[in-house]
């Protein structure tokens, strides 16, 4: 297994992707590279250290590593891709989880970095009335982080055949009676389909909701996948399989195929589909690394609150805590003045 951290090859300082710029930046000296450029200097911008098996500690709750900076022990769990040594706060990649059959295809990097992130959060926060004062707190708001999480990404090809009923209903009268036509028509649709980006979680661990809520993302932004981009974020490796996702994939596309296949079909009062046969054609997989700021939050109840956003185009997923008494001061605000209106609605009549 190699942890590597990237280095600057002006001051050997640590190297962290900044989304802003899109480009890697010496948080020592300030210098700034492109991925092209890194590429080029690979050799003086990586410093591996290969951990023997027997100094791997694996288990159920973690595995250990040593930091390539300062020697400290990095504990993680069985997925985690990307860190921070927990001393000298500098960032890791554990290139073994991220390499092999775990490579990743494609990354989608961040575009909005911590403080944008931040700005969001607040903004967010603030538009719900009954947010609990603490969740505002510096503490509370600096545990934002930036996390690459797997995706399973599909594309795919069918063939379709829909069968329907199609109704066209009139009704008019003529004198005192009233008359009803129905004519009913045999409806064929059929054609070639193409399906892209069928996006689905590849994390066990993951809550579905916040993963599955960040999406979509502007698939035209994918970079390949290199390993500098995890830098200075967390990043995790699946545990999903593509197999594990098949048939959910496969149920997706056929109900996107039949709702495209219907919605071909116009000048009926009424349409009943009976059956759609589909045959898939192609199929097309991607591993994809996509970026995603997270915030949890522990409530005076002991429940764990979840926020997320894309951290592509800003979009908001989570639930945030509700300060009961700020609800109840409202509560007895409207109260008493429904009260008040009540008796002076009574005095002036």
């Amino acid at each position: 297994m190699a942890v590597i951290s990237y280095k600057c090859p002006n001051c050997d300082g640590e190297l962290v992707f900044h989304p802003a710029a899109q480009k890697y930046k010496c948080e020592y000296c300030a210098s700034a590279f492109s991925q092209q450029e890194l590429a080029q200097m690979k050799p003086a911008a990586e410093e591996e250290e290969r951990v023997p098996e027997s100094q791997e500690m694996r288990g159920e709750e973690g595995v250990m590593y040593h930091c390539p900076s300062c020697g400290a022990e990095i504990v993680t769990d069985q997925t985690t891709a990307a860190t921070f040594c927990y001393y000298c706060h500098n960032p890791v990649v554990l290139s073994g989880r991220v390499s092999g059959e775990f490579l990743p295809h494609k990354i989608i990097p961040f575009s909005i970095d911590k403080e944008q992130a931040t700005e969001k959060f607040l903004q967010y926060a603030h538009s719900k009335k009954f947010v609990p004062r603490a969740f505002f707190n510096k503490q509370q708001i600096e545990k934002i982080s930036g996390v690459y999480f797997p995706y399973w990404m599909a594309d795919m090809d069918m063939k379709g055949l829909l069968q329907a009923e199609g109704k066209n209903i009139r009704v008019w009268r003529s004198g005192e009676t009233e008359y009803t036509e129905t004519k009913v028509y045999h409806v064929q649709r059929g054609g070639n389909i193409h399906l892209e980006d069928i996006t689905k979680n590849a994390l066990k661990k993951n809550s579905l909701k916040l993963a599955e809520g960040v999406l979509p993302y502007d698939v035209s932004k994918v970079q390949e996948f290199h390993m500098g981009y995890l830098s200075g974020f967390l990043a995790e490796k699946r545990d999903l399989e593509r197999t594990d996702l098949q048939t959910e994939v496969t149920e997706d596309a056929k109900d996107f195929s039949v709702r495209l296949l219907r919605d071909t079909v116009d000048g009926y009062s009424h349409l009943n589909v009976r059956s759609c046969q589909l045959r898939t054609e192609r199929e097309n997989w991607d591993y994809m690394m996509l970026p995603v700021w997270t915030v949890t939050y522990k409530g005076r109840n002991g429940k764990m609150y979840y926020y997320s956003m894309n951290g592509q185009n800003g979009k908001v997923y989570g639930e945030l805590p509700v300060d009961a008494a700020k609800v109840w001061i409202l509560g007895t605000v409207i109260f008493v003045l429904v009260f008040l209106l009540g008796l002076l609605g009574g005095w002036m009549l």
